[in-house]
């Protein structure tokens, strides 16, 4: 780009006071004889934080580069290297940076600076290679995508382009490079598809697998064997070979990257119903950027970034990714100092479902302890076992375990018929029938067999804990342990705590949370804790205007321009409506009215019927059929309009009440419950940042929950 550093000083003066992510370099002889320059990313912080790039790192960077391009031009080096300090390439651009930037040549200077840095490693007069150490999401990926070269460790964590998710486009030449080097569909998996799920990445081996990177190395001597890559592709001995690799101008490719390209806006309605600006405008100038060149492509990118950052939607997902999920999510607001939590050496899991199963799983990966799990007859247990061992070996095929840690886990999960196998367990949850009266008898039976400094915890979504310990001759060892099914994609841990429960229970809990990699929340011990509570009154108010007299489309599209992950109905189905239907219940029991029994939904379910919507033969959702028969409407329909501010206003309702209530903390408690455990958009800034803009915080409290 047409660019001096000048351009650039004012945005770099705003930014005064970044944490700055310095630029060392240092030759490297090669055997050749040939020196390599290797020049180190390094905030100088402990290998905990990450590096990332804000305006004074990038143009550190540049002017390190432009040191060694004048270098390269004397003959003095005949490559150069990025690298990072251990565990990380670049976590990306400094986002709490770039959030107060508020003009827009503001934003157009920070967006234009990362192509004005990155373009001298795609033409720095000699090879450029990229050593990816560890993770690099975002501009630290772009950074290697402008490296002519690629190596990459083989326990490189998280790879990927989350710009879509956090509201931008990978708008430093990524959205441009990355389909050029992998072809259109890996890229749009990496820029659209892994984002808007879960904010997935890809490992190491995935993204050489994937034609990312060029060589693949362990970590013990990466930076050795790499720089032996170096000297093997200056000798022409290694020849890089990209079979991923395509060329825009081909017709055939051309045909693929606009089919990619439909597959995934389909995809991005299918998650989003429009609701987001982000996702649709990297999928414009991915399609646009087939017939550009790099140059053409930047300007194009730079406009993008430039109106991005600026929107509410890009300020809220900031305020929600890094307010909540990196600093709260890691720092939970009630829980105790760790020093007071017991040791776990084994865990026991009471129940041997499918629930009770992916516990189990979850604890012998993320703990490397014995696992016992038990129920009433071998038949269950085995085929709980058989379920975990499913799960290791389908782990083991996806090449994130070796056979060796196969075996290990495999090893460590045995499996009872009788409680007396949790004789020396620390910790024991149980995932049984969700019926109070069988989780006490569980308890009392579990009680008398483990020593009394074992923790106790119940995976229960709706019923008192309190009344689990009544008559627990110790209830002070008792805490909720709430995990979000699927347990090993859903984030959030939701922790409950009794009138009752120690300290020390409480801290063994939270620590235990950290080390299976949970994003954990204290909770007062009340009806639903704070998502079900939650979901359910969203859920009761759709259900309530269908029984109404609504249609069941317009009921179930209302909620549209929230561009939540799944619409009511859907959601419903997933839970099910047995489940559904009892977690209400215990709500209508516990806060009234509030959560209205729907006579309809039982008629489903003593039908048997699973689902109010199915597939016709065109492939349209429909109201099924079989329920049609039996549901009985009211004459009071419902628009569309009125029912998502029925629901926005229900939502205002029952938060101020939880909130009022003491089950958590702050507001932006309940924000990061709903994140974490219910997949509420980053785009919305949370929930209750979303009421207050949508106006329903003071509609129905008379203030707004975030001032």
């Amino acid at each position: 780009m047409t660019a001096t550093t000048n351009n650039f000083a004012a945005v770099a003066e705003l930014m005064h006071d970044e944490t700055v992510t310095h630029s060392y370099v240092n030759d490297v002889a090669l055997p050749s004889g040939k020196t390599l320059a290797l020049l180190t990313l390094d905030n100088g912080l402990d290998h905990k934080k990450p590096t990332t790039l804000g305006p004074n790192g990038l143009l550190e960077l540049r002017a390190a580069l432009e040191v060694q391009a004048e270098r390269a031009k004397a003959g003095e080096i005949h490559a150069l290297a990025v690298t990072g300090k251990p565990y990380f390439l670049i976590a990306g651009a400094d986002l709490s940076a770039v959030t107060r930037l508020s003009a827009p040549d503001q934003a157009t200077a920070m967006a234009s600076l990362g192509h004005y840095t990155y373009e001298l490693l795609a033409d720095l007069g000699v090879p450029t290679f990229a050593f990816i150490n560890g993770l690099a999401l975002g501009g630290g990926l772009e950074i290697a995508l402008a490296c002519n070269y690629r190596t990459v460790s083989s326990t490189a964590g998280a790879l990927g382009l989350p710009e879509s998710f956090l509201g931008l486009i990978p708008g430093w030449a990524g959205v441009y490079r990355l389909p050029r080097l992998v072809g259109p569909e890996n890229a749009l998996k990496v820029m659209i598809e892994n984002p808007l799920n879960n904010n997935r990445t890809l490992s190491g081996p995935a993204a050489y697998k994937m034609g990312v990177a060029d060589a693949l190395f362990e970590p013990a001597d990466f930076i050795e064997h790499s720089t032996t890559f170096v000297d093997a592709v200056l000798s022409g001995e290694t020849q890089v070979q990209r079979p991923n690799a395509v060329d825009p101008s081909d017709p055939e490719v051309a045909r693929r990257w606009l089919d990619a390209a439909d597959q995934a806006e389909q995809f991005v309605d299918a998650k989003l119903s429009g609701a987001a600006p982000a996702p649709y405008k990297v999928l414009e100038v991915f399609r646009k950027g087939l017939t550009l060149t790099q140059q053409e492509s930047a300007q194009l990118e730079v406009e993008a970034l430039t109106g991005l950052m600026r929107t509410s939607q890009f300020q809220n997902t900031v305020y929600a990714f890094l307010d909540l999920v990196q600093k709260r999510g890691k720092r939970p607001a009630g829980a105790p100092d760790a020093k007071l939590a017991r040791p776990v050496s084994k865990v026991g899991v009471v129940g041997a479902g499918l629930m009770a199963s992916q516990l189990a799983l979850l604890f012998v990966r993320r703990l490397s302890v014995p696992v016992v799990i038990t129920d009433l007859d071998q038949s269950r247990v085995d085929k709980g076992l058989a379920y975990i061992h499913g799960e290791i070996d389908k782990l083991h095929g996806k090449g994130r375990l070796s056979q060796d840690a196969v075996n290990r886990a495999k090893a460590l999960v045995t499996g009872s018929v009788t409680k007396e196998a949790f004789a020396d367990a620390d910790f024991v949850i149980e995932a049984v029938f969700e019926e109070l009266s069988v989780k006490k008898q569980v308890f009392a039976e579990v009680e008398a067999v483990v020593s009394p400094e074992c923790i106790l915890a119940t995976n229960t979504s709706s019923l008192s804990v309190t009344e689990m310990g009544r008559d627990l001759k110790h209830p002070e060892r008792l805490v909720g342990f709430h995990f979000f099914n699927p347990v090993a994609v859903m984030p959030l841990l939701e922790i409950a705590a009794t009138e009752w429960t120690s300290e020390s229970a409480l801290s063994t809990a939270f620590v235990l949370g950290r080390k299976l990699k949970k994003t954990t929340v204290k909770t007062q011990d009340a009806a639903a804790f704070v998502v079900n509570r939650v979901l359910l009154r969203l859920m009761s108010e759709v259900q309530a205007a269908f029984d109404e007299g609504t249609d069941a489309a317009t009921a179930d599209s209302a909620l549209t321009p929230m561009g939540l992950p799944m619409s009511p109905f859907t959601l419903l189905a997933m839970v099910g409506l047995p489940v559904a239907q009892h977690v209400n219940e215990s709500l209508n029991a516990a806060f009234g009215e509030r959560f209205e029994v729907s006579e309809n939904l039982q008629k489903l379910i003593d039908a048997k019927i699973t689902t109010i919507w199915v597939k016709n033969d065109q492939g349209e959702q429909v109201l099924n059929p079989d329920a049609k028969d039996l549901l009985v409407q009211g004459s009071s329909p419902s628009t569309r309009e009125e029912i998502l501010l029925r629901v926005q206003d229900a939502l205002a309702q029952e938060i101020g009440l939880l909130l009022a209530e003491g089950v958590v903390a702050e507001a932006a408690d309940v924000d990061l419950c709903m994140i974490t455990g219910a997949g509420w958009p980053m785009h919305l800034g949370g929930i209750t940042p979303y009421l207050d803009q949508v106006g329903a915080s003071e509609r129905v409290n008379g203030k707004k929950f975030n001032s």
